[in-house]
């Protein structure tokens, strides 16, 4: 059985093939075409976390390819009325795919082991791969390609930075990242991130100027995510010189365009005025979640 947890879960090859597919539904999309590539398919989305982008691309993404899909909410009593293999077993048996947003891996990780459909990871807190399909998208569509580009990761060592290394990796992109030194990814992260290509060397540097130099794009996220509430105080401190503004911007490669996977918290990792520049991608970024994945689903469910 084939399941989406990380990166690691496809080859070199498959991911290709998931971004030809992707690129090619969006054209077909965006001509008014819309091929029920997955007529009479359904899937089961669980997600323990808020979501706006995610849920939205992958409901809107499934009734364009013909399917459907469920949101299932606190009625069906996950992780409460019943073990996680029971509740595997069930809703695997009734469903084409299961997508689950979850506040641990673990969680996705163990569900995946009870499961007779494909299981999709729509974020934990060690990778958020539909992410990352969207971004690699998004870059290819603005620069025309991705082999030999730089791409400059300012901000915190997180789960969208780690998914987005991994793709890197996978399709020749170099990812510089400009983290402070106590936020840096530790090396057994480094290592698994990176375990696609063992001569990758990925520099971790703490000068946001540094990192940005001959960069194609800056990316950026929120300095404290879901579930880091609480230390969002200290993390405002500890980031303050990795705001991405026009002058970060200024730093970079010529045409250098902007990421962010949202939401963003405007006036604090990100200026209004680089968010809503020209160079700004996020959302053409966010519109290439539901292509990216409609990629992914014709893919896993042929």
């Amino acid at each position: 059985m084939r399941h989406f947890i990380t990166l690691d879960d496809v080859s070199v090859a498959e991911l290709e093939r998931i971004m030809e597919l992707a690129e090619q539904i969006k054209v077909e999309c965006r001509a008014g075409v819309r091929k029920p590539y997955l007529a009479g398919k359904t899937i089961a989305m669980i997600f323990e976390k808020q979501s706006l982008r995610t849920r939205v691309s992958f409901e809107a993404g499934m009734t364009h390819l013909g399917g459907s899909s469920m949101f299932l909410g606190d009625d069906v009593g996950f992780g409460k009325r019943e073990s996680t293999k029971d509740f595997g077993n069930v809703l695997s048996a009734m469903v084409d795919a299961i997508v689950f947003r979850a506040k641990k891996h673990e969680s996705v990780v163990e569900l995946a082991r009870h499961c007779t459909c494909p299981v999709i990871n729509a974020l934990t807190d060690k990778a958020h791969p539909c992410q990352a399909l969207a971004d690699m998208m998004t870059v290819k569509e603005r620069l025309g390609s991705l082999k030999g580009r730089k791409i400059a990761w300012v901000g915190d060592a997180n789960n969208v930075a780690a998914s987005f290394v991994q793709i890197g990796v996978k399709l020749g992109v170099e990812v510089v990242l400009a983290t402070p030194k106590q936020h840096q990814f530790d090396r057994a992260t480094v290592e698994q991130i990176t375990s696609a290509d063992p001569n990758y060397v990925l520099q971790q540097l703490t000068d946001p100027f540094e990192a940005v130099q001959g960069a194609d794009a800056i990316y950026t996220d929120v300095w404290a995510s879901m579930g880091q509430e609480a230390e969002e105080t200290q993390r405002k401190i500890d980031f303050a010189n990795y705001q991405v503004n026009a002058k970060l911007m200024a730093a970079a490669k010529k045409g250098c365009i902007f990421l962010h996977c949202l939401p963003a918290k405007r006036g604090v990792e990100v200026t209004d005025e680089v968010m809503d520049s020209p160079q700004s991608a996020i959302v053409q970024q966010a519109e290439n979640r539901m292509h990216a994945q409609k990629g992914l689903l014709v893919w896993l469910l042929p």
